[in-house]
């Protein structure tokens, strides 16, 4: 297993399979995109499917046990079933998805070796819910969750996102994962940068607060510095990566883009490195250095100066940008 000088292991990969997505929420940097008239083969910026399995396979040697496919909207891919049916063995594949296709896939994903699902679902009224995604898909993504869990993907964990638009949500949607067998709540923090929108943020130590208040148990999970609130049965999950240098600290992935460009971190495109047309011994030290490379996003990459804000730290000022 590797591990970069800051003595993080990369136990995890995060494949994007395309930037496509039939929806278009307010709070995301590039939705909308591209040909969304529903599954189909892959496009020409898209990794192939023999593209992305030989990555898979490469990452396996390295002892990474993990895969999440993400997009865009990764079931716009025809051949979702297939890549996940040649991911290697040894790891576990799970995938976020808006829901809106699981209803007559979801089987066959199980089948070809899906173990785990997030379905991103930011209000529970069909009028709320098409003002925050742009679309009319409520009915279809509440039928995609059912799918889910009638193939055998339970837990099915809700991803909603955080902000001014959702935060008079949060209540309800706690008060559904406990009422509802088989559904976990993961609250995920807004980040400001990718829309340009800093007024839509909110504290979000204040819904921690107020879970840690109504909740029957709270854990913490130490690898990922994240905490769970038990509430009635139900769990949540708040995942809080803005200006976290803990989070980051605890960071065991790294990510492949729909393009097939290998990167240490999420918020960073000074280090993509091309997989192309590379061979799997080329992948294989390109993956080498990619982890060698990573560094802590907030707490290294980007620190406090003396009046406490963040600012690019000079060591990597002047870094060659991909």
């Amino acid at each position: 297993m590797l591990e970069d000088d800051f003595g993080r292991e990369v136990t995890g990969v995060r494949v994007s399979l395309t930037d496509r997505c039939n929806f278009d929420c307010v709070y995301c940097h590039n939705e909308g995109l591209g040909d969304t008239r529903g599954p189909m083969e892959p496009q020409d910026d898209e990794m192939s499917t023999d593209d992305i399995v030989r990555f898979l396979k490469v990452a396996a040697e390295f002892d990474v046990d993990s895969v999440k496919f993400t997009g865009g909207e990764p079931m716009l891919r025809d051949d979702l079933e297939e890549i996940i049916r040649r991911t290697p063995d040894s790891m576990e594949v799970s995938m976020t998805t808006n829901g809106t296709y699981l209803p007559g896939r979801a089987q066959d994903l199980v089948d070809a070796g899906l173990e785990r699902v997030n379905v991103s679902q930011d209000a529970l009224d069909p009028d709320e819910f098409a003002e925050i995604t742009k679309s009319g898909a409520y009915d279809k993504v509440m039928e995609g969750v059912e799918a889910a869990l009638d193939a055998g993907l339970d837990p099915v964990k809700l991803n909603m996102v955080v902000f001014e638009h959702t935060a008079g949500y949060v209540e309800g949607m706690v008060d559904h994962v406990a009422e509802n067998d088989g559904l976990q709540l993961q609250l995920i923090e807004y980040m400001p940068e990718l829309t340009g929108k800093p007024e839509w943020n909110i504290d979000i130590d204040r819904v921690h607060g107020w879970l840690a208040d109504i909740a029957d148990e709270v854990e913490h999970r130490e690898m990922h510095d994240r905490k769970r609130y038990w509430v009635d049965g139900g769990m949540v999950e708040i995942v809080d990566p803005v200006e976290n240098p803990t989070f980051c600290a605890n960071c065991h992935r790294v990510r492949v883009t729909h393009e097939g460009y290998l990167k240490g971190c999420l918020n960073r495109n000074d280090d993509l490195r091309s997989m192309g047309e590379m061979t799997k011994a080329e992948i294989r030290e390109t993956f080498r250095e990619t982890v060698a490379n990573r560094v802590p996003y907030y707490g290294e990459y980007m620190i406090k100066n003396d009046d406490g804000e963040w600012v690019l730290n000079e060591e990597y000022i002047g870094a060659p940008t991909a």
